[in-house]
């Protein structure tokens, strides 16, 4: 019960990372605002939170629409009258595209989404932090923001070492509010978005022997991290990028 009477906010909260969080926030007592733009995993996420006992309710948004946004902070203030913890989460990929094959189009989805949402969310998040005396944020990074991608991902390579960028100025800009802004960047793990790019248990093999672990991560093993930063137990810990990827940066 780290998080017993707080109010956590995850975005992307219907599947993968995003739901191990929000079930991870709500068994360590927290009250849940489960996010997502779909509507049916984000209610399932809440259900599965409320079947053990847990607090939590869903609200639809879109993170790269600041309406959404805005509105998404003001209605978790309605229900429970404070925001303790965020983790901006929710993010996108597509098909591999290089440099050169990437259109403006496919730049400008994977960017609103995984760092213009990133920044929109900490815009109206912040300010209620400030105004409660502190509060502690997990921005979701990538290993592919730490490294070069070698699969050709370069609008969410780019995308993601931004969110880096964001969090550790962040940081900065609002330690004085006592308010931590931390990101972490997992590798492989076991999430909807990576289904849909490996498949087959040669293509599972070959992703896995990347990292000295030689395996692939559940999304369970990276909510972990996110409560630890979300908690007192991470009180001296602000600006960093924690990287949950089996060695494979190494």
């Amino acid at each position: 019960m780290r998080l017993e009477g707080k109010v956590a906010l995850v975005t992307g909260g219907g599947s993968g990372i995003g739901r191990a969080a929000s079930l991870a926030f709500a068994r360590e007592g927290a009250k849940v605002v489960v996010s997502d733009i779909n509507a049916e995993a984000g209610r399932e996420t809440v259900h599965l939170i409320k079947g053990a006992d847990g607090e939590a309710l869903f609200l639809k948004a879109d993170v790269s629409k600041a309406a959404d946004v805005e509105q998404m902070v003001n209605q978790t203030l309605t229900a429970y009258q404070g925001l303790n913890c965020a983790f901006n989460n929710a993010g996108i990929s597509i098909d591999d595209r290089d440099t050169l094959l990437c259109t403006e189009e496919e730049w400008y989805k994977i960017m609103d989404v995984n760092l213009k949402g990133v920044w929109l969310c900490m815009k109206y998040e912040i300010p209620q932090m400030i105004q409660k005396g502190g509060g502690a944020i997990v921005n979701t990074s990538s290993f592919a923001g730490l490294t070069a991608s070698s699969m050709g991902f370069v609008v969410y390579s780019a995308s993601k070492h931004g969110v880096i960028g964001l969090t550790k100025t962040a940081a900065v800009e609002f330690a004085k509010n006592r308010i931590r802004i931390n990101a972490v960047c997992p590798g492989a793990t076991r999430t909807p978005m990576l289904e849909r790019v490996v498949t087959g248990p040669q293509a599972e093999s070959k992703i896995a022997s990347r990292n000295p672990l030689n395996r692939i991560a559940s999304p369970t093993e990276i909510a972990e991290v996110v409560v630890f930063l979300c908690s007192d137990a991470a009180s001296f810990v602000t600006g960093v990028a924690i990287p949950i990827d089996g060695g494979q940066i190494l």
